[in-house]
């Protein structure tokens, strides 16, 4: 079988994170240390019911550890949701030849595996907009080491690069009986790769989709994982669950909590939430990850819903 996008390039066992722990921090009891979860780049391993600890699976997210390390415990004062803040930092070895970190345990489950209603979807309308707009506050462009954060490296709101990669992806999805995008979609489609370059600037979580975001049982969001891919760019990159996660009722509390955004913002951010939730249904399909799936087939749909 041919290595897919996010094949691991290393093996992560229970037997290697214990060795490799035991070996860094002592102080670690590990009572217990089991499976998290998994995703493209990172094996992510929960120990002693408290301590989360994120390990690349392949070489591309090495710059991405680092880059949490160092920014994460100074992006999370400023945040009204939790983010991970790491702990414990650690360094290449014998048994394991790139960095990882731990941190604390943050409350919820991802918004991929809570199976919310509507109304669930819609009490995260607010607290989502909060969030991100503190993230993208210009003031953040100031702090320290977020001059060296790459601008939109994915071409996530670059619609010149975005258009072809989405169409490509829905292509994908027809072929394996998923999806088939209804017209109105190559309409938007084209309209957006008539748009010119994305002119703003913020910090940005980069990648925050339905396994991205923790929420309760009520829906209320409890705090925002995995930043491998924080970065500078327009602000759209953060706004995909605007289309591909809040009902069409719930938006405009969104923009209302948020502020001003500009029309060709929410069109980007529509593209790439195609883009995204065609992505998570192709890998869940493939993985067998049959909740996450579900959801990013419902995420497609509400794309589409006016």
């Amino acid at each position: 079988m041919p290595a897919r996008e996010w094949s691991a390039e290393v093996a992560i066992d229970e037997a290697l994170v214990r060795r490799v722990l035991g070996g860094q921090f002592p102080q670690l009891e590990l009572r217990s240390v089991r499976l998290l979860g998994e995703g493209w780049d990172n094996a992510v391993w929960l120990v002693d019911e408290r301590w989360v600890f994120r390990f690349p699976r392949r070489e591309i997210a090495v710059p991405a550890v680092e880059r949490q390390v160092a920014l994460l415990p100074r992006l999370a004062p400023l945040l009204p949701l939790p983010i991970p803040q790491p702990v414990f930092a650690g360094r290449p070895g014998d048994d394991f030849r790139w960095p990882f970190f731990g941190a604390p345990l943050l409350p919820g489950r991802e918004a991929a595996d809570a199976s919310p209603g509507d109304e669930e979807r819609g009490r995260a309308a607010r607290p989502l907009a909060g969030f991100l707009r503190a993230l993208h506050d210009p003031e953040l462009l100031g702090m320290n080491g977020v001059e060296e954060l790459p601008v939109d490296p994915m071409g996530r709101a670059d619609m010149a690069h975005r258009v072809p990669r989405t169409r490509a992806r829905l292509d994908e999805l027809r072929e394996l009986g998923l999806w088939d995008a209804p017209p109105e979609v190559d309409v938007m489609l084209e309209s957006a790769s008539r748009l010119p370059p994305p002119s703003g600037l913020a910090v940005t979580h980069g990648d925050l989709h339905i396994r991205h975001l923790l929420v309760g049982d009520d829906g209320v969001p409890t705090g925002v994982i995995d930043w491998d891919d924080l970065c500078r760019g327009d602000p759209a990159i953060d706004l995909m669950l605007v289309w591909s996660y809040l009902p069409p009722p719930a938006r405009p509390a969104f923009l209302t909590a948020y502020g001003p955004v500009r029309d060709d913002q929410l069109v980007r951010a529509r593209v790439l939430a195609l883009f995204l939730c065609g992505t998570l249904a192709v890998y869940a399909r493939h993985e067998g990850m049959h909740a996450l799936e579900r959801e990013a087939l419902a995420g497609l749909a509400l794309v589409t819903a006016e």
